[in-house]
């Protein structure tokens, strides 16, 4: 297996979690590299689901070890709170190592999250309003406050004194809200401090071991390319980079320790908040993509918007990621659709674009241009090998490949682990 990295290759909630956690069988060391409990991924095993928000998806696995990197912002309060979720289900937790330079979540930043997207109006940008980007924030300025102060109480409550006057001015002169009250968020953060003690290290010291002894390892996306803060549909976007470059970046390692980079699409689009979507059904087709795919989000509960399969997208998104191949994901809920579009190109007035734009502005300007496609009938979440599937469902899985040129390694026919077809295993 070597290092490989599984991003998303969309907007994000593309089913990266059940992907993760497949290939996590075989992994020796699983890896969170950026974002924080803003992120969400839905796993099942043995008939039982589990929401992650913050805990890799190997942890299912007590043979694995599991690394939160540096480049991952942490709320201790949400993640002991998973922890105490996952082994109140009977789930091991001592594999899971965080590194002490994350940075921490306060709750000063998740009141100006709420004020700050208050305060923009209609003009908002659709956070989670879990203090996401504000501790990014602290993190760019250079005042934010890491796990590794955290297990410095004399240095932590001077910090957080320090951050919480500076904030509660922001909090009561710049949004008329109400200051938080430092001395209570010292008082709970030390607990949270003796709970997680344990789990803290150098992880990327860790992890550059196990690369160097051979082990398999894997590194887990949040997120989606189209959320990268560079990169992405700005300003709709997260505040870190889902992309695979920012792996190395969140996780201490150099970009020659990685093997491979998987890109993980649904069988047609999906986004959460507001922003230009070029593919988006707004009529019954939309809602029944919706409904059958359980469109929903794992973190928010928020309906997804949803629309054919842009190519363009996923174009951009082996481009930028170097993917060396593509997961699809759900095409069981595209079953008894007679006819099936994927967009190719866009149009703009009189001109026909095949890559991605940059200014949003123009990318609401643009138009899919679309192919069509012989949908499949019937259900396909008991097949299990490439061969089996409808001759036009493996059409429309070609089609995709020829579109992106990269090859399609596994395909997903439904939420369980077992419902997943390993398309190069399946045509040996």
């Amino acid at each position: 297996m070597g290092t490989k990295v599984v991003i998303g290759a969309q907007w994000g909630d593309e089913g990266k979690g059940k992907i993760i956690d497949l290939l996590a069988q075989q992994a020796e060391v699983v890896v969170r590299s950026q974002g924080g409990n803003n992120a969400g991924h839905t796993v099942e095993a043995e008939g039982q689901q589990y929401k992650l928000h913050l805990t890799p998806s190997g942890i299912l696995n007590p043979n694995t070890l599991c690394i939160i990197g540096n480049g991952v912002v942490v709320d201790p309060e949400a993640l002991i709170g998973e922890l105490d979720m996952l082994e109140g289900r009977g789930v091991l937790t001592d594999n899971l190592k965080v590194d002490a330079r994350v940075h921490l979540v306060f709750p000063y930043h998740r009141v100006l999250d709420g004020l700050s997207e208050k305060a923009r109006g209609e003009g908002d940008i659709g956070t989670t309003k879990k203090g996401i980007g504000p501790a990014y924030m602290d993190k760019a300025e250079r005042s934010g406050i890491r796990m590794c102060d955290l297990m410095n109480e004399a240095l932590f409550i001077e910090k957080v004194r320090a951050n919480g006057a500076i904030k509660n001015q922001w909090i009561e002169k710049i949004y008329g809200g109400t200051p938080v009250d430092a001395e209570a968020i010292i008082e709970s953060y030390l607990r949270y401090a003796r709970r997680l003690k344990k789990h803290i290290a150098d992880t990327t010291v860790l992890l550059y071991n196990a690369i160097k002894q051979g082990k398999n390892v894997l590194f887990e996306g949040a997120q989606g390319t189209l959320l990268d803060l560079d990169l992405g549909t700005y300003p709709y976007v997260t505040s870190s980079h889902p992309i695979s470059g920012g792996v190395c970046i969140g996780t201490g390692i150099g970009p020659t320790m990685i093997d491979a980079c998987i890109g993980v699409v649904k069988a047609y689009t999906t986004r959460v908040g507001k922003g230009p979507f070029p593919t988006e059904l707004l009529d019954e087709v939309g809602q029944m993509i919706r409904d059958k795919g359980n469109e929903y989000g794992t973190t928010t509960g928020r309906p997804r918007r949803c629309g054919w399969f842009d190519a363009v997208i996923a174009k951009y998104a082996v481009r930028t990621s170097g993917l060396t191949s593509l997961v699809i994901n759900k095409m069981d809920t595209l079953g008894d659709i007679e006819k099936i579009k994927v967009c190719v190109a866009y149009k703009k007035g009189d001109e026909i674009l095949t890559e991605f734009p940059a200014s949003l502005e123009e990318l609401d300007e643009c138009e899919p241009v679309y192919e069509e496609l012989e949908g499949w009938e019937g259900d396909i979440g008991h097949i299990r090998t490439y061969e089996q599937l409808p001759l036009t469902a493996r059409k429309y899985i070609e089609k995709i490949e020829k579109l992106c040129d990269t090859p399609v390694s596994m395909v997903g026919v439904g939420p369980g682990r077992e419902q997943n077809i390993n398309k190069a295993e399946s045509k040996k």
